[in-house]
Formats: C-alpha cells, sequence, structure tokens
C-alpha cells in the first residue's frame, strides 16, 4: 500500500481533550463555529466531520451523553430523525448530492471511533465517487475546501431552525 502524507490530520491522532469529544463541543458553544457546528436544537445538534469520508459529511449528535440508541428519550430520537430526513433534503438541495449514506456505529466493535457518544453519520455520494485512487491506491481525495462547504450547510440548517 502507498502512504500519502497528510500532516493536516495528526490534530485528529494527537491529544484530544478529557472526557468525551461531543460532549466537549456541546458544552464550549462559542467555538461552534471552529467546531464546525451545522445547528443546535433542544435534544441534538448537527456537526460537520472534520475527517470526511466525502465532502460535505457530517453528523446528527444528540445531547445526552449515551452509548446506546435505546436509553434515549422518543423526543430525542424523533428530533434527531427529523434532522437526518432534513439533512438528506438538504445534502441533495445544496450539494447536489445523489444518494446519502446514513449509518451508525453501535460500540467499537461495530467501528465507532467515539464509541461513547452515540452519532448518526450522513456521507453525501455521487456516481462515481469511487475511483481508481481509492480502490487501487487505498487513498482519498477531498477536493472541496472546508469551511465555504460549511458555511453553505449551515446557512441551510439555519432555515429549518
Amino acid at each position: 500500500m502507498e502512504h500519502l502524507c497528510a500532516p493536516w490530520r495528526s490534530e485528529y491522532f494527537g491529544s484530544k481533550p478529557d472526557g468525551c469529544v461531543f460532549c466537549n463541543i456541546i458544552n464550549h458553544p462559542e467555538n461552534d463555529d471552529k467546531a464546525g457546528v451545522l445547528f443546535r436544537a433542544k435534544y441534538c445538534f448537527g456537526i460537520m466531520n472534520l475527517y470526511p469520508y466525502t465532502p460535505g459529511h457530517f453528523m446528527v449528535i444528540p445531547l445526552k451523553h449515551t452509548d446506546k440508541i435505546e436509553d434515549l428519550q422518543d423526543n430525542t430520537w424523533l428530533e434527531m430523525s427529523r434532522f437526518v430526513r432534513e439533512g438528506v433534503k438538504i445534502l441533495k438541495n445544496e450539494l447536489h448530492a445523489e444518494g446519502v449514506n446514513i449509518g451508525m456505529n453501535l460500540g467499537a466493535a461495530a467501528g465507532a471511533g467515539i464509541a461513547e457518544h452515540v452519532h448518526y453519520h450522513l456521507v453525501p455520494r455521487w456516481s462515481r465517487d469511487t475511483n481508481f485512487i481509492t480502490t487501487i491506491s487505498d487513498v482519498r481525495v477531498n477536493g472541496v475546501p472546508f469551511h465555504p462547504l460549511f458555511e453553505k450547510l449551515k446557512k441551510a440548517f439555519s432555515a429549518i431552525i
């Protein structure tokens, strides 16, 4: 396997804040733009994935810290579901996504990178967005700058909050 030098990802592997990454974001709304927070609702919030699979990849996260979806109150689950549905519309309308992968990895054994706090992933997809560089070279290329994409999605969510 070839390796691509991506020093900007060192933040991801470097020191993490004490406690839960998502709870740290919840407790520090003054850092919302830096963290990539798209919206804050009554029971959940949306945030850009800083290390996306594709441009526009974001997450919907409950304010309640839990690793079990079965512990979420109905009002939280319903609000998260609403924002997942609205998020799909926004990805299709604003980014012209041709499809969207929606998923939740529950537990480290299921592939959760942050297993202690459940969260939905919404990953916009386009025809042929997986090409030779991913399938042969095991490399992903993100050709869209983060901040303008963040601003576009944040603006779209502000229209529904």
